[in-house]
């Protein structure tokens, strides 16, 4: 093999490793993007939903009643438990139950 054939095999193998690289870090980049574009798409659709009313879209404000965090709407009044909220409720005597129920709707 003579010095110019060596020399031509280098070039290729070098380039062949530059363009993996290259396409290993756009691959990187184009990753975290989309990564970047997921959070932000998150942080808008929670931005715009949170602490809303599933049924009319107005605004709603926490409550406590009897230790339990409830939320209200502000417009139709609807009442809303987090996960565990009703469970937790629904565990108390029947007695206390008519209580925080009472408290609830304003009664």
């Amino acid at each position: 093999m003579n010095d110019r054939t060596r020399e031509d095999q280098w070039f290729l193998e070098n380039e062949k490793h530059l363009v993996d690289a290259a396409r290993v870090a756009r691959e990187k980049r184009e990753a975290e993007r989309r990564t970047r574009e997921k959070e932000e798409e998150r942080r808008k659709l929670k931005d715009l939903h949170f602490m809303k009313c599933p049924k009319c879209g107005h605004d709603m404000k926490e409550k406590v009643v009897e230790g339990v965090s409830v939320e209200q709407c502000t417009f139709c009044e609807g009442i809303y438990f987090d996960a565990g909220e009703l469970e937790q409720a629904l565990l108390r005597k029947a007695d206390q139950n008519r209580s925080m129920l009472r408290k609830l709707l304003g009664v």
